[in-house]
């Protein structure tokens, strides 16, 4: 996919796009480009497609005019992670192809770590596994007060292992062990408190406050911002590749494993999984 899919003439700037799948819709206005998820009856859950999507909107975005990028979901959702009808087609799949799988992931979440400009994520509704990462992973996560957040991957036989590199750095060792390995489920009052989320607004004012923060933004050198961005970075991203890539084969290796199989099918099913490791082999 290329830039053109999303944007074909100076004056598109200031209309509405759809991605070729309809699964990302772009608007711009007042060098604010506001990037939103559009799979509403999925709660906006991470396809492939809407993957390949969102990175593409994200690249045409470093090179538009636009200055500062909103993130956002359409529906009551912001991200709900990956999708179960994708999650449940893994199990099938070689480990080559488990790799490619955490690889695109991955290159999702580095797209948004290094993206050059300021991003707002304004989170409408739950941001779950991969969801919370693109909620908290922007320079600014606006929430509405019901919104809840979580790394719930454990639950389904899975291993939030890139998320952690850039969870670890954002509430410390500690608290990261804390949430992925209990999966819970955070309200939007203790993200704040952890600095995962910047503010709390009321969900009817979420895109306007979003919109005036952007404006604000846009007062601001944007050369001097993106080195701030590139500086505040810096440390993370000296090791950055080679976590990602440790986390890439722990991600792929888990999926090859019978309790990845149980806890896709037990979270279809709506039951408790019967993790296959907890039996004893003679």
């Amino acid at each position: 996919m290329h830039s053109k899919d999303y944007v074909n003439s100076e004056n598109a700037l200031e209309g509405e796009f759809h991605g070729p799948l309809n699964l990302i819709i772009t608007q711009s206005a007042n060098r604010v480009k506001t990037i939103t998820l559009n799979r509403p009856e999925k709660r906006n859950a991470l396809s492939p497609e809407l993957i390949e999507e969102l990175i593409a909107a994200l690249d045409e975005a470093k090179s538009c005019n636009c200055g500062v990028v909103i993130l956002t979901g359409a529906g009551s959702a912001f991200c709900a992670g990956l999708d179960i009808e994708h999650l449940e087609s893994m199990k099938a799949r070689t480990a080559e192809e488990h790799r490619r799988d955490s690889e695109q992931i991955a290159r999702l979440l580095r797209a948004l770590c290094d993206f050059p400009k300021p991003v707002i994520a304004a989170v409408n509704g739950p941001a779950i596994a991969d969801g919370m990462s693109l909620a908290t992973i922007p320079d600014f996560t606006l929430a509405a007060p019901e919104v809840k957040f979580g790394q719930n991957e454990v639950r389904a036989g899975l291993v939030p292992a890139i998320a952690a590199s850039f969870l670890l750095r954002q509430v410390g060792d500690k608290r990261t062990r804390e949430l992925l390995l209990t999966g819970r489920l955070l309200k939007a009052q203790e993200a704040l408190q952890l600095g995962l989320v910047t503010q709390i607004v009321p969900a009817e004012e979420l895109m306007q406050t979003a919109q005036a923060l952007a404006q604000t933004l846009l007062l601001n050198s944007p050369q001097a911002m993106r080195e701030v961005k590139l500086l505040l970075a810096g440390p993370l991203r000296r090791h950055l590749d080679e976590e990602i890539e440790e986390a890439i084969q722990v991600s792929a290796r888990q999926r090859s494993t019978e309790d990845f199989q149980e806890g896709v099918e037990a979270f279809k099913q709506h039951r408790r999984a019967d993790w296959p490791s907890l039996k004893v082999k003679v």
